[in-house]
């Protein structure tokens, strides 16, 4: 079973080296819509009134990801903000509330969070969205997996349209149905027609 976790979680997460000295704090996860991962943390200073930081943590540089801190080998491994974040600042937070489409087109909700597997890899298995009537009926919050589509229209993310089959009520649950779903990937089936647009399995 995989573990998944939710990039909100990790905000304000203190950042502490290996030899226990506290440098930094999370502040925003940076997302790579087109690549699907965590690229890394922009970062605060600690404390109530302390303000972000010039240094960013590439997720490359996380030695383990815990309950109450991520570890890092030194304070040494920050990067200048720019190199993480990038051009087109693309983080965690541009992310919250973009429109989530599938494939075929069909607006699905927006997203509320963005789903992670934990370890070192920083992939993105999902999104937790506010799934709109196309979805549910009952417009309910819901996980769905991303999948490996990764076209990007605009500010919004796109999902396969048979991904919609394999959505979750909670994180726990999520985790069956990302290992139903890619077991379902991995398998040759005719055509998308059973994955079409129509009502939720």
């Amino acid at each position: 079973m995989i573990t998944l976790m939710l990039a909100s979680e990790l905000t304000k997460r203190v950042v502490v080296t290996l030899g226990g000295e506290a440098v930094a704090q999370i502040r925003d996860t940076v997302f790579d819509p087109q690549a699907g991962r965590i690229t890394g943390f922009t970062l605060s200073g600690r404390g109530l009134l302390a303000g972000p930081l010039k240094e960013s943590l590439p997720f490359s540089e996380v030695h383990a990801i815990g309950p109450s801190a991520v570890m890092i080998l030194s304070e040494a491994v920050l990067e200048k903000r720019d190199l993480v974040v990038g051009a087109d600042e693309a983080g965690h937070g541009q992310v919250i509330g973009a429109p989530v489409l599938t494939d075929q087109g069909t607006e699905i909700g927006t997203v509320l969070d963005v789903v992670i597997e934990a370890g070192n890899s920083g992939r993105v298995i999902g999104f937790e969205i506010a799934a709109n009537e196309n979805l549910d009926d009952r417009e309910r919050k819901a996980f769905i997996p991303r999948g490996e589509t990764r076209a990007v229209s605009g500010r919004a993310l796109v999902v396969p349209a048979h991904a919609r089959h394999f959505v979750a009520d909670d994180l726990p649950s999520f985790s069956a149905q990302v290992e139903a779903f890619r077991a379902h990937n991995a398998e040759p089936y005719a055509g998308t027609a059973a994955a079409g647009e129509g009502g939720q399995a």
